[in-house]
């Protein structure tokens, strides 16, 4: 008879007090982030009134630099968010399709694809983004 088996899942990440603590690349992605997000309209969090016609900003990214840059992995994206023109103080989590786009990009890439959210109390590294979005769905591997 089967036995069934509990199994836990740890998810590793780094967290930063202050962007002086983080590595020069990560600061420079997470300030560009803040400035694109001053000219964003982004008042639902995502880019229209008329849900679900909107898509997110980190989709809206991804798409945007998988147009510009084809064949050119992605390395790693920086989420930040507020309200009324303040950065929230808790980092900002990208939404479950916005997981899914950055697995289908890392996939692709065959490179980890490192998340960064943002906020200005503490901020959250993930390594890859398997740590963010367990048992991706991937339809790569399919026979």
């Amino acid at each position: 008879m089967p036995v069934m088996k509990t199994i836990s899942l740890d998810i590793n990440y780094e967290e930063y007090s202050s962007l002086d603590e983080m590595d020069p690349k990560d600061q420079d992605l997470i300030r560009e982030a803040i400035e694109a997000q001053k000219g964003s309209y982004a008042t639902y969090n995502q880019e229209n009134a008329a849900y679900p016609s909107g898509l997110c900003a980190e989709r809206t990214a991804m798409f945007a630099a998988g147009a510009n840059y084809p064949g050119t992995a992605m390395v790693s994206i920086a989420i930040v968010g507020g309200f009324d023109h303040e950065l929230s103080e808790d980092p900002c989590s990208p939404c479950g399709a916005c997981r899914q786009v950055m697995a289908e990009y890392q996939t692709l890439s065959g490179k980890p694809l490192s998340v960064i959210m943002f906020g200005t109390k503490k901020t959250w590294k993930f390594a890859k983004v398997d740590d963010i979005l367990p048992f991706i769905f991937d339809s790569f591997n399919e026979k």
